[in-house]
This record gives C-alpha cells, structure tokens and sequence, in this order.
C-alpha cells in the first residue's frame, strides 16, 4: 500500500524559515519520521517537494496513475490560488488529506481560503509536522476500514 505526500512551495526552506510559524524541525526530518510510521503501518510512504505548481500536478497525476493508496498534501501558499493543484487532486479516487503546520485560521485573512479543502477528505491545520503523521494514520485507518 502506498501513500504519496507532496510539500509545496517554501516547505524545502523548514527549519529556517520562520522558525516561530513553521518550527525548527526540516523538511528532511519531517520526511524521514513519515516514511517511518510508513514502515510502522506497513505503508509505503513517498515524499516529495516542490516549489513548482505544474511539477506538483505532474505528481499528483502520476499518483493517479499509479493508484496510490492515500495523498497528503502541504500544498503551502498555492491552497490559495492554484485551481490547477484543486482540479488535479479531484481526479483521485483515494483520499486526500491536506495539511498545514500552521493555523491558517489565526493568520491574515488571504490565507483563510482554500482552493483544495473542498475536495479534500480532510484537513488538518496548526498542529506542526503532527499533522503529517496524523494524516498518514487516518489514511491507513480509511483504507483499511473501508478499503479507501
């Protein structure tokens, strides 16, 4: 079983990025603990990142493809903007999880809309990189209680 998770644009720059918003931990630890609770839950967990929207819609069409199991997404500053990553991430049939380390919510008020939380299954906010980790264990729940 496969889950893909694709961080958007400025998540490469974690840990040194506005460390009072985003943290001190990197995109590298991030990746590495997720691929670990992969193993744990005897998923495969691919991570990626872009700062690209069209590299992003590449990837979540080759998830397509490839029938992927379950999909986190960080998709940072083009959950805004980006029709293109919310018509892509339409096309999957399993689910979709979007995440943010921080709370958009107590943000500027730009950042309370979302293109992709419509579509998505769920979404996870504030909660820093345990957001990842909760996403890809209530994936694996989904999939295995109802076969995705």
């Amino acid at each position: 079983m496969i889950i893909d998770v694709l961080h958007g644009p400025n998540l490469n720059l974690l840990g040194a990025r506005e460390p009072q918003i985003y943290g001190n931990t990197t995109l590298a630890a991030i990746d590495a603990s997720l691929r670990a609770l992969g193993d744990e839950l005897s998923f495969e967990v691919n991570c990626r990142q872009s700062n690209h929207e069209g590299q992003l819609v590449d990837w979540i069409q080759d998830a397509f493809a490839r029938h992927v199991d379950g999909l986190v997404i960080n998709p940072a500053g083009y959950s805004h903007t980006s029709v293109a990553l919310r018509d892509a991430l339409a096309v999957l049939r399993c689910p979709v999880i979007e995440v943010h380390l921080s709370n958009v919510f107590a943000r500027e008020p730009f950042r309370h809309h979302s293109c992709v939380s419509p579509i998505a299954t769920g979404v996870i906010s504030g909660l820093g990189a345990e957001g990842y980790r909760l996403a890809i264990r209530a994936i694996a729940q989904q999939v295995r209680t109802h076969g995705g």
